[in-house]
């Protein structure tokens, strides 16, 4: 974790390479380090929420790139996989039953709408997820791209959360 006043002073290329792991969307990392110096930590979550609000589908589609499928451990040294390692911590990858439901949902999530699942794992059992899964099925396809970019806004926030203190 690096401290707020530190972020403030790295250099641009840094200050990027810092927060990138957060979420797949240069865009949104170049808003957020752009807008510094930050007076505090609230500060910065609320410029970082801010630079999320333009998202669309086709960011949501670059940042799943960095995204595994719920109940997949990623593998990899890279930063994102070490943080959907840790949010899927809770996913019970021993329980049998439990994982070939997550493979079906997701099976039947990306052929309904064409992409990976994406929710914020962190602080969910993997039976919670699988009730979400089943019921975000049910979305339309415009209800889907929004209850997946605010999935991706919670995640990012949360990950930014974990790399900046005050």
């Amino acid at each position: 974790m690096t401290a707020l006043s530190h972020f403030n002073h790295l250099s641009p290329p840094q200050a990027l390479a810092l927060i990138a792991p957060c979420v797949a969307i240069p865009a949104w990392g170049e808003a957020v380090v752009a807008a510094r110096p930050y007076a505090s930590r609230e500060s910065l979550l609320g410029a970082a929420q801010q630079a999320s609000q333009g998202w669309g589908e086709a960011e949501l589609n670059q940042a799943l790139s960095a995204h595994p499928r719920i109940g997949e451990k990623p593998t990899g040294s890279q930063a994102h996989a070490a943080l959907s390692r840790q949010e899927q911590g809770a996913v019970n990858d021993q329980d049998s039953q439990l994982a070939l439901a997550l493979k079906a949902g997701n099976a039947r999530y990306e052929a309904r709408f064409g992409r990976v699942f994406l929710i914020r794992a962190k602080g969910r059992s993997g039976e919670e997820i699988l009730a979400a899964l089943a019921q975000r099925l049910n979305n339309s396809d415009v209800e889907e791209v929004q209850a997946a970019l605010e999935a991706l806004r919670e995640i990012t926030l949360l990950r930014l959360e974990g790399a900046i203190s005050e």
